[in-house]
């Protein structure tokens, strides 16, 4: 049996967006767009992907502002799910945004996303309020639960 190099945290650039796309539809109803991804670069955001064995395999956008980062968007491949992948994305941007001295992190997640849920709150995250109807959705909308790390 062969072992898997480490998975490998790298800046995104334009020439991923094609694959972060694929992984997008993949495992989104509702995927961000080429442009989002294009837009987010171009605006400065953290935006990183994280890659195993010359495979992309998950992605992260993080906007900073002098008190408090907002975790925009963060996916992993669906094959590679529950595998650690998505911790250790996520482990990178706290990381991150410790070292800019921010004092809190904030995301959203889909209500129905019980598993980025329950990995955010073993992250420390806590539910701190809802948004009503903030995502679409197959019938109609959904709500959003906004979540804080404090650091």
């Amino acid at each position: 049996m062969t072992s898997l190099r480490a998975a490998d945290i790298r800046k995104m650039d334009l020439l991923d967006i094609d694959r972060i796309i694929l992984i997008e539809r993949e495992i989104f109803l509702f995927p961000w767009s080429p442009g989002n991804f294009a837009d987010s670069i171009k605006a400065g955001y953290v935006c990183h992907v994280l890659e195993q064995d010359d495979t992309l395999k998950g992605y992260g956008i993080m906007m900073m502002s002098p008190e408090e980062s907002h975790i925009l968007t963060l996916g992993i491949a669906a094959d590679w799910q529950k595998k650690g992948l998505g911790k250790k994305l996520l482990k990178y941007f706290i990381e991150y945004s410790r070292e800019q001295k921010v004092k809190s992190i904030f995301l959203d997640v889909r209500e129905s996303n019980h598993g980025a849920a329950q990995l955010y709150k073993r992250m420390g995250f806590q539910h701190i309020a809802t948004r009503k109807g903030y995502y679409p959705a197959m019938c109609g909308r959904e709500d959003a639960l906004v979540m804080e790390l404090t650091l």
